[in-house]
C-alpha cells in the first residue's frame, strides 16, 4: 500500500484493494528495476539489468485483474512507477539510454484510465494538492451512493 497520511485517515472509511503488479507478473522483493522503452512507436516494459522484456506479461496481468474487478469507486496509484504511473512515467529510447524520451503513462496506470474514464483517478502525489485531495474525495464520495 502507498504509504500517505490521507491514505491511512481513509482506511477506516473505504475499502482499499491494493495490488502491486509487478509483483503480480513474479518480479521480487527488492527487483531490479524496470522501465519503459519506446522503440519504433511501440512501448515495451523491460528490466535492463536482466535484459528481461516483461510487456506480455503485465499486459495479461493488467487485462485479467481489471476485467475481474467489480464495484470500484476511483483509484490511487504510485506515482512515477513504470507500471502504475498515470503521467509522470519516464520513457526512454534503449533500455541503456540515460536520457529522457518523453513521460507518461505506466502499463497498469495507462489501462486504467482507459478501462475506467469515468472514475477518478490519482496518484499519491496529487494527494498533497487540497484542491486535486478535495475534488477526488468529493467525486469517490458520489460515485459510492
Amino acid at each position: 500500500m502507498i504509504d500517505d497520511e490521507l491514505i491511512e485517515q481513509l482506511k477506516p472509511l473505504v475499502e482499499f484493494r491494493t495490488v502491486c503488479p509487478e509483483l503480480a507478473i513474479g518480479l521480487g522483493v527488492p527487483r531490479d528495476p524496470i522501465r519503459i522503452i519506446k522503440q519504433k512507436n511501440i512501448l515495451k516494459l523491460v528490466q535492463p539489468a536482466t535484459g528481461r522484456d516483461v510487456s506480455d506479461e503485465m499486459k495479461a496481468f493488467t487485462h485479467g485483474f481489471l476485467g475481474s474487478l467489480k464495484k470500484i469507486d476511483g483509484f490511487i496509484l504510485k506515482s512515477r512507477s513504470p507500471s502504475c504511473g498515470i503521467r509522470d512515467v519516464k520513457i526512454f529510447s534503449s533500455m541503456e539510454s540515460k536520457n529522457l524520451l518523453i513521460k507518461g503513462k505506466g502499463f497498469f496506470g495507462g489501462a486504467i484510465c482507459d478501462y475506467f474514464p469515468l472514475l477518478p483517478i490519482v496518484d499519491e502525489s496529487q494527494l498533497t494538492s487540497p484542491k486535486i485531495r478535495e475534488k477526488f474525495l468529493k467525486v469517490i464520495q458520489n460515485t459510492s451512493r
